[in-house]
């Protein structure tokens, strides 16, 4: 029997947008915050998403490249190694008044990307994205609201956060290694964000998240759930809200950002294939 088809039509690459980095903040031990803007900011449209995200690129430090980058003409010339390589973030905030958008980095050393880079940002170092997405904002409608994520959603639910209505309702559980990572996030009063320590044990490794969102007191109403980290975690909790809460697929927001062991190159070609997705 043939092997199914697990290939999909390759979308149009977006236009990139090319900003420069303003300032670079320390938020936590383990969260770096970069504000871009520039002339760039002009090809930046308004974005009704609270997890607005962007396909960014890195230019390899050896290459010294100049964007935006002509990529195809770039796999001709260059080995594979050195190539700007793609990482997804989410958006943090754009201001078109001020002409800024804030990208929030998870850092851990130098493994990675994307994260020695945020450590090292100067300002007018490039900022580099294809384009910028989204598919979730909070529903005013709805009765309450449930969110949940490791560091690598602070952004997302940190912004939906703000943009709920005064009389929102629901909790937010967020995963951190420890207190030094707590950041003060603005959200409504009828809202309770908890924040889980998982200590010692690496990201991706500790069920805190899981056990937390289980075991959270489920309320009367219609709920709006906003729930993404690392892949694992999100497996394990996908059923739980589609078969034992019954949730309807407009009520849930759910998806890995990471993968545990992965970069993200790998990461999101498994995505593609069935055994990848969550």
């Amino acid at each position: 029997m043939a092997a199914p088809e697990t290939s999909r039509p390759q979308r149009p690459a977006r236009p990139q947008i090319v900003l420069e980095v303003r300032e670079r903040i320390q938020l936590s031990p383990h969260l770096v915050r970069i504000v871009a803007g520039g002339p760039g900011m002009a090809a930046v449209e308004p974005n009704p998403h609270t997890d607005a995200y962007s396909k960014m690129l890195f230019a390899h430090p050896d290459t010294a490249l100049t964007p935006p980058y002509d990529l195809d003409a770039l796999r001709a010339e260059l080995a594979p190694e050195l190539l700007p390589v793609t990482r997804t973030y989410s958006i943090r905030r754009v201001d078109l008044d001020r002409g800024e958008l804030w990208i929030d980095f998870v850092t851990h050393g130098d493994e990675g990307v994307a994260g020695p880079w945020a450590d090292r940002a100067r300002a007018g170092d490039p900022v580099v994205l294809r384009g910028i997405g989204g598919g979730y904002s909070p529903d005013p409608t709805a009765s309450w609201h449930l969110l949940a994520g490791d560091e690598s959603a602070i952004p997302a639910i940190a912004a939906a956060l703000e943009a709920m209505p005064a009389d929102a309702r629901g909790v937010a559980f967020i995963e951190v290694a420890g207190e030094p990572d707590i950041l003060e996030l603005t959200a409504p009063p009828g809202i309770t964000v908890t924040w889980l320590f998982r200590g010692e044990a690496p990201a991706g490794t500790s069920d805190v998240l899981v056990n937390a969102v289980r075991g959270a007191e489920w309320l009367p109403g219609r709920v709006q759930v906003f729930v993404h980290g690392e892949r694992g975690a999100m497996k394990a909790l996908r059923p739980y809200f589609t078969d034992e809460r019954g949730l309807e697929r407009a009520q849930l927001s759910l998806s890995p950002y990471w993968a545990h062991g992965r970069r993200e190159d790998a990461f999101q070609a498994e995505k593609r294939e069935a055994v990848g997705q969550v």
